[in-house]
């Protein structure tokens, strides 16, 4: 294991030292002078003496590593953010930009990655190579992956360690100038017919076999994937070392049948596999396991032994060369971590179970356990929730997993040359991805599914530290193994005395005379509007269970108004849980037919519908709305994040001195924040629901005019968009308002309180605010 770490630790620690200073490019440079300089000492000190020599060679080791991955990050840093572009992005310049595709485009104006080739400012075009998130690009069909398209917009710079340099707000919808190369062109219409033939499938079954085979999750909706994550199942969707070895596996098997001769295999394997890159799209994951594949394979080519953990380190040391913003992605953190835990642990946590069980079920066992082992602390940071059922559920999905990615394969490739027989296979695919669907929704279901933990980095810390005090009573002398045995029990028992009190105590200070609510539902919006008994829901989030649950906790079974701001999936994903519930509700403008069919889901529940925009007023028990944004009109502001519902709420009468103000921006970005403000008189509210879940594309002027105490932030913990922003939350800050926020603090109730107060409670946390509580 000594010989395995000669790599392993540099690499680990340049992996550490740049995800560090990733986030402070004006230190990059000085940093990497330093550790090379560092690197060259040491090395001529270790080349010097005879003692302790391999001690001081591994420090430069780490320290040459170190400066290799801040070196690149150095030289790339101001290529991912020109200053001109971020000069332009802080004035909000309209740019006009090509781009080409590296997600697939769908319906809808869901946001989409793509990366700049060519940026237009005025009569200035900039050549550029920079990764970017587009929002508010409509399109009524798909663009497959490589397409290049045409945007105008404007940019917002991300935090410097971001994983995209920019996000761009598009205005209209994209135009396509040129198609996808062959090579993308083949795999694009693959993974569509693919998709089309599992569509056609029933249930979950059918969603989940595209992710299972080729990692595409676009038909997953959330009930599945939150049941798939509260049951540490989601990592087979995530296209990795397994799919990638069982692609190996059959063109070896296969040649070996063939009588072909092991080169010949060995060839027709990296061709094989480079090609399934390109189908199933270079994420994180599949570049880490692709790259350990193409490693094992040249190491068997040269007759040459494989050792796991060198190979792991070595195939990191080369992504980490080619992108060193790779060691801030979760995907390729927790895929590392995985594939070292299965490395390091699988085969001696399986010969501890041996003792018990059936060599065979504790192999079984040891996969799970030592993938999760390695994986709590990051994911704790995703979702402070421990999965109680997570191990045995992965025992009853896992084997049926390497089915459903072979036969979904074969359909995959079958479909276009012999559709009746791909058709044939996919549905024998459904039977196994069928399964592992049905277990997800059994375990998380079940009472007691998942443990609430603490968020941030006490969160983390914890339960590395019970995870090493778990391996050390497994693994060491009985000594060593007793006292951390105790030591386990005291953590465990505080930690369940903790939760418990906290439970209680949630339960017993909940205020009575809330007036504002923000559910907890993840990555959307769900807030509630109450005066003296009438309720208003302001968007349902995108999961109806999870909205159903915050209703019930509440003791909500009607809504008054319910008030969507626009379509986009987090804010109307949840609207079933309340069909037959409305009386009245108002929608924003629609973008395409799915929207429409909502809209007459609801009129069919029984709720009066009316198409909402700005002058619309009503009353709520004692409180007076009305909505500021839209105009009827949309004239340049396309539907979508741009156009979402805006609405205010004053009391009125004798609730004047005693109600909260607040105003709902729905996703506003800057510039529809700007003309919002330009159509109406804006002035201090009490509360503010932040817009856009607190991206970085915020109107500052607005949250000065408002001046609210608090600022709700409907996010998710386990979001990939970076929500809320430093840049938003300095904004709030800057201006004295208090960021109120689910993915920290849970549900959120706020209330009024004397002289003018507000007062915040939260689920996991109380926030004081000017005195109130």
């Amino acid at each position: 294991m000594t010989a395995d770490l000669r790599l392993a630790v540099p690499v680990a620690v340049g992996w550490a030292t740049v995800a560090a200073v990733l986030a402070v490019p004006n230190v990059l440079v000085g940093i990497a002078i330093s550790a090379w300089a560092g690197s060259l000492v040491l090395s001529c000190v270790a080349a010097a003496l005879r003692r302790r020599r391999g001690m001081v060679a591994g420090v430069a080791l780490c320290l040459a590593a170190s400066a290799l991955f801040v070196t690149i990050a150095a030289a790339r840093a101001p290529l991912r953010q020109p200053e001109v572009l971020v000069e332009a992005a802080s004035a909000g310049r309209y740019v006009t930009v090509s781009a080409t595709t590296i997600q697939t485009v769908r319906p809808g104006g869901r946001p989409f990655a793509v990366t700049l080739s060519e940026v237009s400012i005025g009569d200035r075009l900039l050549p550029v190579a920079i990764p970017v998130t587009v929002f508010g690009a409509p399109t009524d069909r798909e663009i497959g992956i490589g397409a290049t398209l045409r945007l105008g917009g404007t940019l917002a710079a991300t935090d410097p360690g971001d994983d995209v340099g920019f996000l761009f707000f598009a205005v209209g919808a994209p135009k396509a100038t040129a198609d996808p190369p062959w090579y993308l062109a083949w795999a694009n219409g693959l993974r569509e017919r693919f998709r089309d033939a599992a569509s056609a499938l029933p249930g979950d079954g059918g969603r989940l076999l595209p992710g299972l085979a080729i990692g595409d999750t676009s038909a997953v909706g959330k009930p599945l994937d939150s049941a798939m994550k509260a049951t540490s199942l989601s990592h087979l969707t995530a296209v990795s070392g397994a799919n990638c070895a069982v692609v190996i596996a059959l063109i070896m098997v296969v040649g070996g049948a063939l009588g072909l001769p092991r080169g010949v295999r060995i060839g027709a394997s990296v061709a094989v596999l480079l090609g399934f890159v390109v189908l199933v799209t270079p994420e994180p994951s599949v570049l880490r396991a692709a790259v350990m594949a193409t490693l094992v394979l040249g190491a068997t080519a040269g007759g040459r032994p494989v050792r796991g953990v060198p190979i792991l380190a070595l195939a990191v040391l080369i992504l980490l060369t080619i992108d060193p913003w790779l060691s801030r992605s979760y995907g390729f953190v927790l895929s590392v971590l995985a594939t070292a835990g299965l490395l390091v642990l699988a085969g001696p946590l399986a010969t501890v179970l041996g003792r018990w069980l059936p060599m065979a079920l504790a192999a079984m066992l040891a996969i799970p356990i030592s993938a999760q082992l390695v994986c709590q602390p990051v994911l704790i940071l995703l979702n402070p929730t421990i999965p109680t059922y997570g191990v045995l559920a992965n025992v009853l999905a896992e084997p049926a997993a390497p089915l459903a990615t072979v036969l979904g394969l074969v359909a995959c490739i079958l479909l276009p040359a012999a559709p009746p027989v791909g058709e044939l296979v996919a549905q024998l695919a459904w039977l196994p991805a069928s399964w592992i669907a049905a277990v997800a929704g059994f375990f998380a279901t079940l009472p007691g599914s998942g443990v609430p933990w603490p968020s941030g980095a006490a969160g983390v810390l914890l339960v590395a530290g019970v995870t090493a005090l778990g391996l050390v009573a497994v693994f060491r002398r009985k000594r060593a193994r007793m006292i951390a045995s105790a030591a386990l029990a005291v953590v465990l028992m505080g930690y369940l005395g903790i939760a418990g009190g906290e439970r209680l105590r949630g339960q017993l200070s909940r205020p009575a005379d809330w007036q504002i609510a923000a559910c907890d539902i993840g990555q959307g919006d769900a807030v509630l509007v109450r005066s003296l008994g009438q309720i208003a829901l302001i968007d349902t989030g995108p999961d109806p269970g999870l909205l159903a649950g915050c209703l019930g906790t509440l003791g909500i079974d009607r809504i008054d108004l319910l008030i969507l701001t626009h379509y986009d999936l987090d804010h109307v994903g949840g609207t079933s849980a309340v069909l037959g519930r409305v009386d009245r509700a108002m929608i924003g403008p629609a973008a395409d037919r799915n929207d429409e069919r909502l809209a007459k889901q609801l009129v069919d529940s029984g709720a009066a519908v009316a198409q909402a925009s700005k002058g619309l007023t009503g009353l709520l028990g004692e409180l007076r709305w009305e909505v500021l944004w839209p105009r009827a009109r949309l004239g340049s502001v396309s539907p979508g994040n741009d156009a979402s519902l805006t609405v205010r709420v004053d009391g009125v009468g004798q609730c004047v001195p005693g109600c909260l103000s607040a105003i709902f921006l729905g996703d506003l970005g800057n510039r529809p924040q700007a003309l919002m403000m330009a159509a109406n008189r804006i002035g201090h509210v009490d509360v503010v629901k932040v817009a856009h879940h607190g991206s970085a594309d915020q109107n500052d002027r607005l949250y000065a005019t408002l001046t609210a105490s608090v600022g709700l932030i409907g996010v998710g913990i386990d979001n990939t968009y970076g929500h809320p922003t430093d840049k938003l939350l300095s904004m709030l800050a800057g201006v004295g308002t208090v960021a109120a926020r689910t993915d920290l603090q849970g549900m959120i109730l706020v209330s009024p309180r004397a002289h003018g107060e507000v007062g915040v409670w939260s689920e996991r946390a109380v926030i004081r605010n000017g005195g109130g509580e």
